[in-house]
Order: C-alpha cells, then structure tokens, then sequence
C-alpha cells in the first residue's frame, strides 16, 4: 500500500511541477538554460539571408528534435536529404503549418511519388509576418506582409538496390526563393515610397544535395523486410541571392545564404521503437574562415499501434534548446501529426509553438502487388527445388529476375539449382562411360 501511494504522489508531483514552475520559475528557468548554453552562440550568428530556411516545416521532423537527415521517411524529407524521395513506400500529398514566434507562420505544401528506384519531389513553401507602420503622431501608414517564399523540385536514384543490398541513394533538389518586403512610408510625408520595398527584396538561388544508406545491423530482436539502420549526409543551402531588385545602386549580392552539411543516422533496435540523431555545421561561402557553431538533435518514435505514434525530440542550436514532443495518428489513407515545441528563444506561451500536418497517402504504385508476385514465385520455385525439379525451379526464379535483376535469393536459387544439375549431368556421363567401356578396360 505505502509503495503505492508513494508511486501516486511521485506521479503528482511530475504532473504538477511544469504548472508550478510555469507560474514562480519560468523567466528564472530561460535566464538559467540561456546562461548555460551561451559558450555555443556563433559571433557570426544572424548574419545570413533567408533564414525561413532554417525553420522547421512542423509535422514529425520537428517533433523529433529536427533529427531527420538519417530517417526521411515522409514527404518532408526536401528540408533535410534530397536522396530520400526514392526510399519513400508511397506517394504522399502534405500540408504543414507551423506557428513560429509571435505572429510568423510558415504553410508548406509538399509531394513526392517514386518510380521503382526512381524519386520525385516538389514543395512550396512561404514563411510570413505582418508588417505594420505607424509614423511618429502613432498612426498607422501602412500595413502588408513580410514573407519569404522558396519553391523545390527533387530528384533521386537509389543504385545497386538488391534484396541483400540496399543501394546507394543519391538525389539533389534545385530551390527558388523570394523575399518580399513591403513598401514603406516617407518619415516627413507619410506617403508610400514607390518600389522601396522591392529595394530590398530578394531573391536566391540554391541545390541541396544528398546520400542515403539503409541496411540491417543487429536485427536479432524483431523481422521485418526493412533495413533497422539508415545513415544519411547533405549539403543544404548551396546557392546566392540578389537584392536591390528597385534600387538606383542596381542589383547586387545580397548577404549568404543559410548554407550547411548535416549527417545523422535512425535505429531501430526494437519492434516499435526508431530512435534518431543528428549533427549539423554551418558554412558561410562567402567567408569560409567565420566559424559559425554546430547544432545537434536526438527523437524517438514509439509506435504504439499501426495507426498511432508518439514523438519527442532534443534540439540544441547556440543558446536556445528545444524540446518537442507530438502524436501521429492515421486513418483512412490519411496521416496526421500535432507537435508541440518548448523554445528556450520565445516565450513560454503555452500555445506558441504549436505544428500541424496532414499526409495523404496515395499508394505504392504496384511495388506491393509486385512484391507478392515475386513472393509467390520463390516459393514456387522452392518447391520444384525441394523435389528434386531443378530446372522448372530455374525457370520461377528467372521469371523474378525479370522483375526484380537484382533479387539475390532468386539469384542464388539458380545458381544452386544449375549446380545441381552439372552435378547430376557429371553422375550420368560417368555412370554411361562405366556401362558402355569394355570389358578388359573395367577389369
């Protein structure tokens, strides 16, 4: 009885202890993390353009911490690996909204299909906040939108993908952006300077490129056709962008884009359970020698059921840490994901960082059905093998080649199976030779 009681008042306590702090230690708590971390604060830090880039899209990337260039399993895989979209099991259709600090949001929509090895991509995306001008009496001027608004086309190839093997992913992503910032009002006047906000606008130009590796590593605990490791690296944000686009000084470069190479990695040691990490560094292109700091994030998925899954991630980027966590749930062909994001740099509004997405899956294009075929036929072929019919087993196998060349038990089987006819052949040759030699030669 005393431990149980003690287990409930525990519960209680952990229960009710965010609730206290959120009303006596909060601001004490941001000060302390940010005291913390504050040795892993860039000097250079800001100093890029177009930094919607950076922020995450919502959905299932940011509940695991933005750990995802190892794991890529769903349409936001743009953002992380470009070499993904030929790994993906189906052709998705998503829509991600996430509210950033303050009034900014970002609306993404994104899809991806794959055709075999083959993967293909596009999204589009727009980061927004109202942009609003009082002049010096306080009254309103002007008001619009500031926005950053980058599109994304992908395209992947996964090499030498074989049943034992599982290929070399490659793709790359070719991305426009375009920053808009609004028109803004004369100090003295207070009427609308023509082409002044065009003035400094933008508009950037940039690749991402990436490799992906997926293969099995101590699968002893669970089965399942699916590789337990994937190890991933990209470089994102390679590019420029010109500003000045209304401007008498004429168009020049503008400051460098948020460009970096990330590795990361997912394991899956356990039925339910994904776990992943990644590390990301920095790089300005225009002056490779201003050092900027590295980030790193760790998630887990826990998958419940098919159909339901939980999400948490770590994030930690200069001084401000950020811990997600968020659910999945799909149905009818549809998958749903709401995240949650404590970050130590806004405040500790309870619904300020809160993500939304929805994936519509499409189908596999056949790769199921196909699957099966080339299933049945194994087992066909088997089954000649087992009764001694190597050459009808030959032939199932090689009607899998067709479908699959690089499928290695089918590969294999022949290769076994032509064995055992040479050996066969040999046997009779021998025995033939034995019955027809004559007779002072078998003496």
């Amino acid at each position: 009885m005393k431990n149980k009681f003690f287990c409930k008042l525990t519960l209680l306590i952990l229960l009710f202890l965010p609730f206290y702090g959120h009303a006596f230690t909060f601001s004490d708590l941001s000060g302390t993390v940010t005291d913390i971390f504050a040795g892993l604060v860039s000097d250079s830090e800001g100093e890029t353009a177009f930094r919607s880039l950076l922020i995450p899209i919502g959905g299932r990337p940011e509940s695991l911490g933005s750990a995802f260039t190892g794991l890529c399993d769903d349409s936001a895989y743009i953002n992380f690996n470009s070499a993904a979209s030929c790994l993906q099991k189906q052709t998705q259709v998503s829509v991600y909204h996430n509210s950033w600090i303050a009034d900014s949001k970002m609306e993404t929509l994104a899809a991806t299909t794959r055709f075999e090895n083959l993967g293909l991509g596009a999204q589009i995306s727009c980061f927004y906040l109202p942009f609003t001008e009082y002049n010096i009496f306080g009254e309103r001027v002007n008001g619009s939108y500031y926005s950053e608004t980058t599109a994304a086309l992908n395209i992947s190839y996964n090499f030498l993908a074989g049943y034992n093997f599982k290929g070399i992913a490659v793709g790359g992503t070719v991305k426009a952006a375009f920053r808009n910032m609004p028109d803004f009002a004369d100090d003295d006047t207070g009427a609308i300077l023509q082409y002044s906000g065009l003035s400094q606008s933008s508009f950037g130009l940039m690749t991402d490129f990436g490799v992906l590796l997926q293969f099995n590593f101590w699968k002893k605990l669970f089965y399942s056709r699916d590789p337990n490791v994937r190890i991933g690296i990209s470089a994102q944000n390679i590019g420029a962008a010109l500003t000045g686009l209304g401007s008498n000084k004429g168009i020049h470069i503008d400051d460098p884009l948020p460009t970096y190479f990330a590795a990361g990695m997912s394991v899956k040691f356990l039925p339910g359970v994904t776990v992943t990490a990644d590390i990301k560094q920095p790089v300005n292109l225009f002056n490779p020698g201003s050092y900027q700091m590295f980030s790193a994030g760790a998630g887990a998925v826990i998958a419940f059921t098919d159909n339901f899954n939980l999400l948490a991630g770590f994030q930690l980027k200069g001084a401000s840490p950020r811990i997600s966590a968020g659910a999945e749930f799909e149905f009818e062909h549809t998958r749903l994901n709401l995240n949650y994001t404590l970050d130590f740099t806004s405040s500790f509004n309870p619904i300020n960082r809160i993500s939304l997405s929805a994936r519509v899956l499409l189908g596999d294009r056949g790769r199921a059905e196909k699957q099966k075929i080339i299933d049945d036929l194994y087992l066909e072929g088997l089954g000649y093998y087992s009764n001694f019919q190597f050459e009808e087993a030959i032939e199932c196998w090689n009607k899998i080649l067709i479908l699959h060349k690089r499928y290695d038990p089918a590969i294999l089987g022949i290769r076994s199976a032509q064995t055992q006819i040479n050996m066969l052949n040999e046997i009779r040759d021998s025995m033939f030779l034995d019955d027809t030699a004559p007779a002072s030669q078998t003496e």
